[in-house]
């Protein structure tokens, strides 16, 4: 495998995560083989996909002198929670930026964030459309404060932590090649578009023969493909990279948003169930769990053959299980689950 010169990096995350077989559900949905690769597990506190772009962008904010990393997500925002833990890992300031109400204390992630002893600003969702011009507000205020902040968006999905799943695509082509497994399709849940973006580029760096493939969990595959081209044409030209991006490259598969970002339908509830189940993998509602929604009815379309392997990223997101939880009861207590 040629070598590549990545940009600098702290380290943050737990790797290589494992690739594992899911041996029960390739069997009971009678599809291709299903793999998944564990980005789950690339910590506890700093557990998901968002780690390995955060080991990046953070090494870039140290270096350029901050004290404080900012930056924005849903009230249960998993990437606001690792940039919280990976921020005072470094000994810095955490200020996020959330969508949603204040309440008291708060379930999941927001707990979490508590428990660091983050800085907060709620906005509404109507100031939300509008982020980036809010997350340069607040960094100018704390500079006129006598502090430094760096601002790190949405998902880490920029030209600097798009770097982490060029690594991955890496760490996947080695662990794949080592192993002698042929894998046909990677499949990733897709909220930002840097995780994707980031695959895609290091299937072209490295020259791996998987087709990456993203299942959008909010807006539409046309947003995506311009927001992953922009990025990475950002990234190509900041860090001189030998390669070349198409839009049509950008592969989406649509159709399981479902009732909206962050909305669990009753099927997507039972599906994370019956994967819990079957195989002692949990995944979560808001990304992994529409995701693997998806990947079940694309079998059942034929999209998927028998003959093919399919690794699956879990991209992590366990304590956006918790704020759901009576969700879960009702959907469990429907099916008469509940204490079966």
């Amino acid at each position: 495998m040629k070598a590549f010169q990545y940009p600098r990096s702290v380290p943050l995350a737990s790797l290589p995560t494992p690739v594992q077989k899911l041996e029960r559900l390739s069997e009971v949905w009678e599809g291709p083989s299903i793999f998944v690769k564990r980005d789950d597990l690339t910590g506890s506190g700093l557990s998901g996909n968002k780690v390995r772009k955060l080991e990046f962008s953070v090494a870039e904010a140290i270096d350029r002198g901050a004290d404080t990393l900012i930056t924005c997500g849903g009230i249960q925002s998993n990437h606001a929670r690792a940039t919280a833990v990976a921020a005072v890992r470094m000994g810095l300031k955490p200020h996020l930026v959330l969508r949603g109400e204040d309440v008291s204390i708060g379930d999941g992630n927001l707990f979490i964030d508590r428990l660091l002893g983050c800085e907060f600003t709620f906005v509404t969702p109507e100031v939300y459309e509008h982020i980036d011009e809010t997350m340069e507000e607040i960094a100018g205020k704390l500079r006129s404060e006598g502090r430094k902040p760096y601002i790190i968006p949405e998902g880490a999905s920029n030209e600097i932590g798009t770097f982490g799943y060029i690594r991955a695509a890496e760490e996947i082509t080695r662990q794949t090649a080592e192993s002698g497994l042929s894998i046909d399709t990677v499949l990733v849940a897709t909220g930002s578009g840097g995780t994707l973006g980031g695959l895609l580029l290091g299937k072209k760096i490295f020259g791996a023969a998987f087709q990456p493939v993203g299942i959008n969990v909010l807006e539409n595959p046309e947003y995506f493909q311009n927001r992953i081209l922009d990025n990475l044409t950002k990234m190509i030209d900041r860090f001189s990279l030998n390669v070349t991006v198409a839009k049509e490259e950008i592969c989406l598969i649509d159709g399981y948003v479902g009732e909206g970002y962050a909305v669990s339908r009753k099927e997507e509830l039972e599906l994370i169930s019956e994967v819990a189940r079957l195989e002692g993998l949990i995944l979560d509602p808001v990304y992994t769990g529409k995701t693997m929604f998806g990947l079940r009815d694309q079998i059942r379309k034929g999209r998927f053959k028998p003959d093919e392997n399919v690794l699956f990223i879990h991209t992590g997101g366990l304590f956006g299980c918790f704020p759901q939880k009576e969700a879960f009861e009702a959907c469990w207590r429907a099916a008469g689950t509940l204490y079966s």
